[in-house]
């Protein structure tokens, strides 16, 4: 088992091999002929004339994208937080220009052990994602508590690599996709639970695809925060203290003024 290399089965020589009638997507092919075309501007194109990211993310891998002999092979881990993340930046760039939603909405999701809390709030842009590591679970085998990490951004985005690695872009992904959608912005906070349960990480891909399940369904909405809070943390396990402690968010929300505060607004 290695946090680089993804499991493999059983395996066995192999005797012979064919291939035949592979069929390629025109407008992937359309990009890898264009070689006056940047890679960010070739994946932003194809997000947006609907080809999947996870197709995206294999042919930047294969080095199909980008200016001439500048083009290069990327290992499969840095693409698909490559693609997950120019996506995704291309897309708040815009949304950060709409209006903000006008109530708090709590998205909830379950999917392999995992639990999700997606919460949009009525504020500029801003985000945070934190995960919950039961003991017994991949990244916490021999603890007695479940590990907490996360990281945020504000609204000018984040100019580092965010310590969650790759869950944090795709999970930013499915967001700014719902946005878009919906022509709106807000704030964002997602609260994930991993439980013993989950056996193996299987991929950023899982955290994506929730996060898109659980936007995709009806939300709980509240006209204050502490009652969508109280919502959502009913779904998870872990009390509110400890959210509240490992979240920059809820700490600024609930304990640092503003200047509107004052004003009266």
């Amino acid at each position: 088992m290695s946090d680089e290399v993804q499991p493999f089965g059983p395996s066995a020589p192999l005797k012979s091999f064919q291939a035949w009638g592979v069929k390629a997507d025109r407008r992937v092919e359309k990009a890898y002929y264009d070689r006056d075309l940047n890679a960010a501007d070739a994946i932003v194109a194809l997000h947006e004339s609907g080809v999947q990211v996870t197709r995206i993310q294999r042919a930047l891998s294969m080095g199909m994208f980008g200016i001439g002999s500048r083009r290069k092979l990327v290992p499969t881990r840095w693409s698909i937080t490559a693609v997950d993340s120019t996506v995704s930046e291309r897309m708040l760039d815009e949304i950060k220009h709409l209006p903000t939603i006008d109530d708090y909405r709590v998205h909830a999701f379950q999917y392999i052990d995992n639990r999700y809390i997606v919460m949009l709030m009525p504020e500029k842009w801003c985000y945070e994602s934190i995960e919950a590591w039961y003991p017994g679970t991949a990244w916490n085998e021999g603890g007695d508590y479940p590990a907490m990490m996360g990281d945020h951004e504000g609204y000018q985005g984040r100019t580092t690599y965010a310590c969650i690695g790759g869950c944090y872009y795709a999970c930013r992904l499915a967001i700014a996709e719902h946005l878009m959608k919906e022509r709106r912005q807000s704030s964002a906070l997602v609260l994930r639970e991993i439980h013993p349960g989950y056996i193996l990480p299987v991929g950023v891909w899982n955290v994506r695809e929730s996060v898109r399940a659980a936007l995709s369904r009806s939300p709980q909405r509240f006209d204050n925060l502490n009652s969508a809070l109280e919502f959502g943390l009913s779904k998870l396990s872990i009390p509110r203290r400890a959210w509240m402690q490992s979240s920059h968010m809820l700490k600024e929300s609930f304990f640092q003024r503003r200047i509107s505060s004052y004003l009266g607004v």
